[in-house]
């Protein structure tokens, strides 16, 4: 009989038995193989484990700082709003003189085709009035800043809470309150605080306030609405629906806290437009009357504005004290704004 293993048409046993160099060979290799990349990998993982324990987690906000730390344009802005910060703070302390009060040496040379200028007393030199210009600047940082901060915090409450109601409940709740800021949106934000301003009795700095605020309030509405809504729909709240949580723990504990970094960054470039606002309507006499206080739209538009001719510096200086806060606060939410955006996280 012949050897079945070399009969033709019989293929040979899938049994390795018979053929043990090489069968044996093979499962010794792979075995040296998966054990050195199984090594490699675990030498991978306790490099990446050691890293992450020496760095430490790094949140949303950490990240954005130290962003914002490397990034000139937000230094240059927090550089020029601290500087006006600080200027409204001390302002008792850095300014020379009362800036209510008339001095005698400015009012004796007063005429009204001559306005002292500048002098070892009075760096700035004197109003039309014969008071210390150089320290009505500096308190008109205060004055300013005042306006601004204060309308943007109403208008960002007031925006918060309709923003909020309309992305929690949706519906027709959702479509009444956006056709309201639509409305508002559709005017032009300056002639709808002139409108605001001229309906009040008489016009005071708490009038330019309140018009400002009610101006911003449908940006801080409709941002923190879009906001809210993307959160609705988000894995953490319906999870905790899906637990039994109630609506209003969700809105305030889950959704809102999420939605308000937009929101704060919006704030901070919304001051910039609330002092261009107030300053345009002191300048166009809307503003407080009193003229005793110093505001550097009231400064613009009441001094330098009649004055130009005589002594335009009176226009020059309040016009680029407004400029440039304007800009460092729009400096510095832009670049917060960057700071906090998901894509240019590294």
């Amino acid at each position: 009989m012949s050897d079945p293993i070399t009969r033709p048409g019989v293929a040979a046993p899938r049994d390795g038995a018979d053929q043990p160099g090489t069968d044996e060979r093979r499962p010794g290799m792979s075995e040296r193989g998966i054990g050195l990349l199984g090594e490699r990998k675990k030498a991978r993982l306790d490099e990446l484990a050691r890293a992450s324990a020496d760095k430490g987690g790094v949140s949303l906000v950490r990240d954005a700082i130290r962003r914002l730390r490397r990034n000139p344009v937000a230094i240059v802005g927090a550089s020029i709003v601290a500087l006006f910060v600080l200027m409204a703070i001390f302002a008792p302390l850095l300014a020379p003189h009362d800036p209510a009060q008339r001095f005698d040496e400015l009012t004796k040379n007063l005429t009204v085709d001559n306005i002292p200028g500048a002098s070892s007393e009075f760096p700035l030199g004197s109003d039309p009035l014969g008071r210390d210009f150089f320290s009505r600047m500096i308190y008109g940082a205060r004055q300013t800043l005042f306006v601004g901060v204060v309308a943007t915090l109403i208008g960002l409450s007031l925006g918060v809470l309709i923003g909020a109601i309309s992305g929690a409940f949706g519906g027709w709740v959702d479509n009444i309150l956006m056709r309201f800021t639509d409305v508002m949106l559709a005017l032009p934000a300056l002639l709808l605080a002139i409108s605001l301003v001229a309906m009040a009795s008489r016009s005071s700095q708490w009038t330019v306030i309140f018009a400002v605020a009610i101006v911003n309030v449908p940006i801080f509405a409709r941002l923190l609405r879009g906001s809210m809504l993307a959160q609705r729909e988000s894995d953490h709240v319906l999870a905790a629906r899906a637990l039994g949580v109630k609506q209003r723990n969700i809105v305030l504990r889950h959704m809102l806290p999420n939605a308000m970094t937009a929101v704060i960054v919006q704030a901070t470039l919304t001051l910039s437009t609330a002092i261009l606002e107030a300053a345009s309507l002191s300048f166009l006499g809307l503003g407080d009357p009193d003229i005793n206080r110093a505001e550097w739209g009231l400064m613009l538009g009441v001094d330098g504005q009649r004055y130009f001719e005589v002594r335009p510096e009176l226009a020059y200086y309040p016009a680029l004290a407004i400029i440039v806060v304007a800009l460092g606060f729009t400096l510095l939410g832009e670049a917060m704004r960057e700071a906090i955006d998901p894509k240019n996280r590294r």
